[in-house]
C-alpha cells in the first residue's frame, strides 16, 4: 500500500491557474475522492499524479519518494477514465491482459491472474466476447480489471460512472468499493457526484477554483461544513442569513436574528461577535413540521408550502418563510395520512445543535 503527498501543487494553463497550491495527503490503502463542480482542477490534479501532465510548481510523492520526474508508465498506476477507453478490436480477455502482456509475464501466470481478476469483477463467463457484445456496465468492468490486473501500487479513476445510468452506477460504486477494501489498494477518486463521493469515500477533499476548501471524512463534511459552499456542494442546506444578538460561550448558544424575523439559538456559535453578520446553516431533514415544544420556538420559521416532491422513502417540503425566503424540510418515512399540500401553512423549526454557522466562502 502507498501514501501519496502532494505538497503545493501549482498548474497554470496561459492565464488561467487551474490548481493553486494543493497540499493532500492520501493515505495508504484509502479511497481518497477529490469532489468537485466542473473545472475546479480535480482532473488536472490527477494527470499530474499520473504522471500525464507536469506541474509549474510542487512536488509529488509515493511513499515518501519524489515522482515528479519518474515517466507515467514507470509509476506502477492503474488508471480508469470517464471514457470506457475499451480497445475494441480485442476480446474482453485480451483487453483485461493487455498490461501483463506488456509486462512479459509468463503465458500460464498471465492467463490464471486474468481468470482471477474476471473473477472479481464479475466478467468470468464473458471472457471471449467482444466489447461490442457487452453493456456499458460490463463494458466499464472490463476497463476495471484491466487496472487492477497489474497489481498497481495506485488506482487513479475519474468519473468511471458518469457515463452509466443510474442502476448501473449504483452496482458499480459497490463493487469498487468493495474491491478496494478487498485488495487494500489506494485509489485516488475523482467525481462531481455528492451521493457517489459520499457512498465511497474513506476521505473527501471539496474543490473549488484550483483551491481545497475542506478535507475529512465524508460524515465530517456533511455535519460541519466550513463554508457556505462545502455545505451546499455537499447534500442539500438550507442557508439562513442574520445577525448576532448574543454571542455564544460555554454551555450557552449564541442566538441569531433571522432575516425573516425569528431568533434563533446556534449551538456551536462561540466566537461569533455580538452585532456580526452571519451565515446559518440546517440540513432539510432537521427541520421538523410538527409543531414545536415551548422550549424551541425560537428556532423557528412559520410559512406556507409552495412545493411538495415525493420521492417514495420521503417526502420534500418548500416553505415560504419570508420574502424570497423559501426553506426545505424533507420527511423521511412519511405518514402517507398526514402529508402536507401546496398552500397549507406549517411552522418549521430545529434545535439549537442542528444549527451550524457557515464562513461565507
Amino acid at each position: 500500500m502507498t501514501q501519496v503527498g502532494i505538497e503545493g501543487v501549482v498548474k497554470r494553463f496561459g492565464d488561467t491557474t487551474a490548481l493553486d497550491g494543493v497540499s493532500l495527503v492520501v493515505g495508504a490503502g484509502e479511497l481518497f475522492t477529490l469532489l468537485g463542480p466542473s473545472g475546479c482542477g480535480k482532473t488536472t490534479l490527477l494527470r499530474i499524479v499520473a504522471g500525464l501532465l507536469p506541474q509549474d510548481a510542487g512536488t509529488v510523492r509515493f511513499a515518501g519518494t519524489v515522482i515528479d520526474a519518474v515517466p507515467p508508465y514507470a509509476r506502477n498506476l492503474g488508471v480508469v477514465f470517464q471514457s470506457y477507453a475499451i480497445f475494441p478490436h480485442l476480446s474482453v480477455r485480451d483487453n483485461i491482459a493487455y498490461g501483463l502482456r506488456a509486462r512479459k509475464l509468463p503465458a500460464p501466470a498471465l492467463a490464471a491472474r486474468v481468470a482471477e481478476t474476471a473473477r472479481l469483477v464479475q466478467l468470468e463467463g464473458l471472457l471471449d466476447r467482444m466489447p461490442a457484445a457487452l453493456s456499458g456496465g460490463q463494458q466499464q468492468r472490463a476497463v476495471l480489471a484491466r487496472a487492477l490486473v497489474i497489481e498497481p501500487r495506485l488506482l487513479l479513476m475519474d468519473e468511471p460512472l458518469s457515463n452509466l445510468d443510474a442502476r448501473l452506477r449504483f452496482q458499480l460504486r459497490g463493487l469498487i468499493r468493495r474491491l478496494q477494501r478487498q485488495l487494500g489498494i489506494t485509489t485516488l477518486y475523482v467525481t462531481h457526484d455528492q451521493e457517489e463521493a459520499l457512498a465511497i469515500s474513506d476521505t473527501i477533499a471539496v474543490m473549488d477554483q484550483g483551491r481545497v476548501l475542506q478535507t475529512g471524512k465524508p460524515w465530517e463534511l456533511y455535519r460541519a461544513p466550513a463554508s457556505r459552499f462545502v455545505a451546499e456542494f455537499l447534500g442539500s442546506m438550507n442557508v439562513v442569513a442574520g445577525r448576532v444578538a448574543s454571542p455564544g460561550r460555554a454551555g450557552v448558544a449564541a442566538t441569531v436574528e433571522t432575516d425573516f424575523g425569528t431568533r434563533w439559538a446556534v449551538a456551536d456559535g462561540r466566537g461569533l461577535p455580538a452585532g456580526a453578520p452571519v451565515y446559518l446553516g440546517v440540513r432539510p431533514e432537521s427541520l421538523r413540521l410538527d409543531p414545536p415544544p415551548a422550549a424551541e420556538a425560537w428556532n423557528s420559521a412559520a410559512g406556507r408550502i409552495v412545493e411538495v416532491t415525493y420521492l417514495g422513502a420521503l417526502v420534500r417540503y418548500e416553505v415560504r418563510v419570508g420574502d424570497g425566503v423559501s426553506l426545505t424540510a424533507e420527511v423521511h418515512d412519511p405518514d402517507f395520512a398526514t402529508l402536507r399540500s401546496v398552500g397549507d401553512p406549517v411552522t418549521l423549526w430545529c434545535r439549537p445543535t442542528k444549527v451550524i454557522s457557515l464562513a461565507d466562502r
